[in-house]
């Protein structure tokens, strides 16, 4: 290690949501922080989250929107930071935002927003930052932390050797690889011998490559909102058709729960008794094709596909004709579709990924790693991962101020 070394009260590893929160958190308590950003640019996956609005946090809030081997463990960080602190650092910045449903927050404007206000934040605060600038290598001796870094811009190749008693890992995980995601968090882990949990492509669509792949392309674009089940866990919003095979929300929420080889329950019309409806249309209005009476609740080309799936045979019968328990069953496999995926589109395409830093390592309330003095992981590559919603920006806000308040 070069003996010229530059030396800060902290080193952070990523520029992203939680990497910029922490340094703020720290240089505000006047700490002389460094941020190594890899990629060429801060904040990638914000800019690209909520569809370019960027949801910042929820208003709901709840240990119970998380998933952990530890369910315990986000419980400090997320009641010593809350989401109306966030909100208040918003509009502080005079961002416009507004409330979607279930308490999703989002910028009126454009992400830009929230990494300006941070990038301006950083600067208030004389953060030093530092991008396209791929550290290659970490030693720990004598209480320090010692940084090999190269910078890499158009013009030049240059190395930097920083060091700090303090390291904070805010590299993100294995999602969206286009934005930066990989997998370095984990290998620093490992070299300091704390375990990574199983990994998997979170808050993310399924494929399927059986006879529902053909519905799923010819309904390409359709949604509807369902009821989702699987592992004994129910979400309830829309889902999207895609060439593919499924998305929308209620699908990227179920996929945190769902593994491989299992399947998924689709109750089409969540709050209605499918086959109690129909045997009561039946009396009624008995002269009526199915396909007609379903058309008035869901979309008519999703009904046609149904249609040629489950009841072809009697496409052209009135309902009067059908007996009770043709309905019945029909009704009931409505309510109740059972789909097996044969996978997720994987990290390409998931917002999150499941598992991560085990958390029996890190302390919940400063995220600093208990056995290995002045190393700390913060948000998604720790064994943390929030529901859709805005829960995630949170987590990363959250266990960032936890560890920039022990800097």
């Amino acid at each position: 290690m070069n003996s010229n070394a530059q030396s800060y009260d902290a080193i952070i590893l990523g520029g992203g949501a939680g990497g910029l929160f922490c340094a703020i958190t720290a240089a505000k308590r006047g700490k002389k922080v460094l941020v190594l950003e890899k990629s060429n640019k801060l904040g990638k996956k914000i800019l690209m989250s909520g569809g370019g609005r960027c949801n910042f946090t929820n208003q709901f809030i709840n240990p119970h929107n998380f998933l952990s081997q530890n369910s315990h463990f986000c419980k400090s960080a997320l009641s010593q930071y809350s989401a109306q602190d966030f909100i208040s650092m918003v509009e502080a910045h005079n961002i416009e935002y507004e409330e979607r449903k279930h308490g999703q927050l989002f910028c009126i404007n454009s992400a830009k927003d929230i990494v300006e206000m941070l990038v301006t934040e950083c600067e208030k605060y004389n953060v030093t930052i530092i991008t396209n600038a791929s550290t290659s290598s970490i030693e720990y001796s004598d209480r320090k932390y010692l940084l090999e870094t190269i910078i890499e811009t158009k013009k030049n190749t240059t190395n930097l050797y920083t060091q700090s008693n303090k390291l904070i890992i805010a590299t993100g995980a294995l999602s969206v690889p286009t934005l930066g995601g990989s997998g370095f968090g984990y290998d620093i882990a490992k070299q300091f011998q704390l375990e990574v949990t199983n990994l998997q492509a979170g808050l993310v669509p399924f494929i399927f490559t059986d006879q529902i792949k053909n519905i799923c392309e010819n309904l390409s674009g359709v949604s509807h909102n369902v009821e989702v089940t699987c592992n004994e866990t129910t979400f309830s919003e829309d889902i999207l058709f895609t060439h593919r095979g499924l998305s929308g929300p209620v699908i990227l929420q179920i996929s945190n729960y769902w593994y491989l080889g299992d399947s998924i329950s689709i109750n089409l019309m969540p709050s209605v008794s499918l086959s109690n409806h129909i045997k009561d249309i039946k009396k009624t209005s008995p002269k009526l094709l199915l396909k007609s009476i379903l058309s008035n609740m869901m979309p008519k080309a999703l009904v046609a596909e149904l249609e040629n799936l489950f009841w072809m045979e009697l496409a052209n019968k009135p309902i009067g004709e059908w007996s009770n328990i043709q309905i019945e069953e029909l009704g009931n496999t409505l309510n109740n579709w059972i789909l097996k995926p044969s996978s997720t589109e994987g990290y390409r395409t998931a917002e999150v990924t499941m598992g991560g830093v085990n958390t029996d390592y890190i302390s919940s309330k400063s995220m600093e790693v208990k056995n290995q003095q002045g190393l700390y992981f913060i948000g998604e590559v720790l064994d943390v991962t929030g529901h859709l919603g805005g829960f995630n920006f949170q987590w990363a806000w959250a266990s960032a101020y936890a560890a920039g308040n022990d800097l």
